[in-house]
């Protein structure tokens, strides 16, 4: 049974950085895609990017240039760095994970639980 688990996450002032990591356990193939994704409180789950087998990677716009997606290889471990964070970027960020279909925004097979993350202005 494949496992997504989030770390990563706290409290943080604006401007700072953070990594979060998704760890992958399981019986895993190298052919997936995986992706990060948040959500904030009485808002929708809002995609941020995704990496491929290949190591192609995909942003959305309002993350693109401050957030990086990265994928060790030969790693079950997936990880987002986010610079310059912004108290809009305060949210529960999952990690999911799919066999392809869903590149690269689209519905994931696999999710993990997430890891908060709170920006203070």
């Amino acid at each position: 049974q494949i496992q997504l688990v989030e770390s990563g996450g706290g409290l943080v002032q604006a401007g700072d950085s953070l990594s979060l990591s998704c760890e992958v356990s399981g019986r895993t193939f190298s052919a997936y895609v995986m992706g990060w994704f948040r959500q904030a409180p009485g808002k929708e789950r809002e995609f941020l990017a995704a990496i491929s087998w290949d190591d192609s990677t995909y942003y959305s716009d309002s993350v693109k240039h401050r957030f990086t997606i990265s994928r060790p290889h030969a790693k079950d471990t997936m990880y987002l760095q986010m610079n310059n964070l912004k108290p809009e970027d305060s949210a529960v960020y999952y990690c999911a994970l799919d066999w392809g279909a869903a590149w690269p925004n689209g519905e994931y097979d696999m999710w993990g639980h997430g890891t908060h993350v709170t920006v203070s202005p």
